[in-house]
């Protein structure tokens, strides 16, 4: 069996039983603590703290100062901002062990979370969606939605590339970078070219 290559930084501390994908970089003062999965070619930015469990994709941005807490799994390509967090307990309490409460949370596919958002623990996030700057999010987030605010409101959608898109009388919106073409039915988004 091959061996793994990754890089960390020498200020970095990883935990025993951890997997790290090959071409993954985990940077200055991070702490990747035990179990935790980081696919191929994750960036892990300074200052990040992934706590036991965690699960990462491939391709995973981690930008500095954020918190992934047990309970979360990020699929392929999510970018996750500086400073966001997510939360893995709906009630904490100092003085009260809820370990056995943690609730799950997973961020689907190619999906971004904005700087300083927080991701209140069981509400999944949608496939591409796009959770702005400081956003509150306290519900289920659907593929594709561009969601604002505290609490998170939807204002829109987004194509896969991050552009909001614009729908005509036949439900048909075209990505401005890509010609990607995406069609709205019952309130969900699908790219169908």
């Amino acid at each position: 069996m091959s061996k793994t290559t990754y890089f960390a930084h020498e200020t970095a501390v990883i935990d025993d039983n951890c997997s790290i994908g090959d071409g993954s970089k985990i940077w200055h003062f991070s702490h990747i603590m035990t179990n935790s999965t980081l696919g191929e070619n994750c960036n892990v930015g300074q200052n990040v703290v992934i706590s036991p469990d965690v699960i990462l994709g491939s391709n995973v941005k981690v930008q500095n100062n954020v918190s992934i807490y047990t309970g979360v799994t990020c699929e392929d390509n999510v970018f996750l901002g500086p400073s966001m967090v997510f939360t893995n307990v709906i009630n904490p309490r100092s003085a009260v062990n809820r370990k056995s409460e943690y609730a799950r949370t997973i961020v689907r596919e190619g999906a971004s979370i904005g700087a300083n958002a927080t991701i209140v623990c069981g509400n999944d996030i949608g496939k591409f969606a796009f959770i702005g700057a400081g956003a509150v999010v306290t519900k289920e987030i659907p593929d594709y939605a561009l969601v604002v605010g505290n609490p998170a409101k939807q204002l829109g959608w987004v194509s896969e590339y991050g552009h909001r898109l614009t729908f005509d009388n036949n439900n048909i919106a075209i990505c401005p970078e890509t010609s990607q073409q995406y069609s709205l039915n019952d309130n969900k988004v699908k790219r169908i070219a």
